[in-house]
């Protein structure tokens, strides 16, 4: 009997929902479900059968840069072939991320996406907060953080990423009216870089403050 992937397990029992079949239909690196099921609707009576294919992605992390003293941030650009698929350009201005390995501390695994995708060693985190991305079709969560960190100048951050992953990441300095002004064009279009520099907006004056 093949054995369910860890990525992949049973929809938990949920008063709210009645499950009739719950099938992994392919176990790549991020399984794909297909679940048949009945809830209950608002008015308590209960819904017809529905079919949805459910893509096991897991828990993620995404990291946002930051030097309150040069008031800079760091954002990356890589290659996205979805972005290419939906019609847009296919280098994605984002934030240093990643998906945790299972059981991981999301922290941790900030630290270690943050220091393998930018060489950057942050001393200090904020969380962000907790969003699901997808959650139409995925059940990826993404936990996302501001990070403390001292930025070289911006011709000399490099490139970096995984040699065993092919990744290919160039590292962009910038000062934060800059972000924020590629945020204002509409040229970040990516929802957790927006929603990491959005809260940097928010919270730049107090992070000078405490972090500097």
């Amino acid at each position: 009997m093949k054995t369910r992937p860890d990525k992949a397990p049973p929809i938990p029992a949920h008063p709210k929902i009645q499950v009739l079949e719950d099938e992994v239909v392919w176990d790549g690196r991020f399984p794909m479900q297909r679940v048949r099921f009945r809830f209950t609707r608002f008015d308590g009576a209960e819904s017809g059968v529905l079919t949805w294919e459910l893509w096991r992605r897991g828990r993620g992390v995404a990291v946002l840069p930051y030097d309150p003293v040069q008031d800079c941030v760091a954002l990356i650009l890589q290659f996205r072939l979805p972005a290419l698929a939906a019609g847009l350009g296919p280098l994605m201005t984002e934030c240093p991320a990643g998906l945790l390995e299972i059981g991981e501390d999301p922290l941790e695994a900030a630290r270690r996406e943050t220091e393998e995708e930018t060489g950057l060693k942050p001393d200090r985190f904020e969380k962000i907060g907790r969003f699901m991305l997808m959650q139409g079709g995925c059940d990826e969560v993404l936990h996302m953080y501001g990070a403390r960190v001292s930025l070289p100048p911006p011709g000399e951050a490099g490139t970096h990423g995984l040699a065993s992953e092919h990744e290919d990441i160039k590292v962009l300095v910038m000062p934060a009216e800059q972000a924020f002004a590629l945020l204002d064009d509409d040229k970040v279009e990516n929802a957790s870089a927006a929603i990491c520099l959005y809260w940097l907006r928010t919270h730049r004056a107090r992070l000078r403050r405490e972090w500097a």
